[in-house]
C-alpha cells in the first residue's frame, strides 16, 4: 500500500560546505529537485536549508521511518550531526472543515442582512 504525502525538510545549522552533499542525499531518498532547495537565516542567525516536494510513502512505511532514513542520509552528508525536522503532510486524507448554508441559514441570513440596511 502506498500513501500520498507531501514533505517539507528542514536543516538546521549544517556545514556549509557540505550543502550540496546534502541536498544530494535528500534527492536520492525523496524525490526533492535541487532548484527547490533554499537557505534562509534564522532568527539565531543560524542557516536553514529548506525544501519541500510531494511522492508515495510505499511499502507500509511510517512517516517516523521515513524521517529516520532520511535523517541518517543528511548525517551521513554533513557528516556530523545537525537538527533535521520533516513536516509530513498526507495528501489523502488533509484535515478540513465544511460549511454548508441551507434554507433556514437563507432566510436568517437575509432577514439579519436587511434590517441593518444591507441587501445581498
Amino acid at each position: 500500500m502506498s500513501r500520498e504525502y507531501e514533505m517539507i525538510v528542514q536543516v538546521t545549522a549544517f556545514e556549509s560546505s557540505r550543502q550540496k552533499s546534502i541536498e544530494k542525499a535528500c534527492c536520492e531518498e525523496w524525490p526533492f529537485e535541487p532548484e527547490e532547495f533554499s537557505v534562509e537565516k534564522n532568527g539565531n542567525n543560524v542557516p536553514v536549508l529548506t525544501a519541500r516536494a510531494a511522492d508515495r510513502l510505499c511499502g507500509g512505511e511510517t512517516e517516523e521511518e521515513f524521517t529516520d532514513r532520511l535523517a541518517i542520509a543528511i548525517w551521513k552528508a554533513n557528516q556530523s550531526y545537525c537538527e533535521v525536522e520533516v513536516q509530513a503532510f498526507y495528501l489523502e486524507d488533509l484535515p478540513y472543515e465544511q460549511h454548508v448554508r441551507e434554507e433556514d441559514d437563507y432566510q436568517r441570513l437575509i432577514k439579519e442582512n436587511s434590517q441593518g440596511g444591507k441587501k445581498l
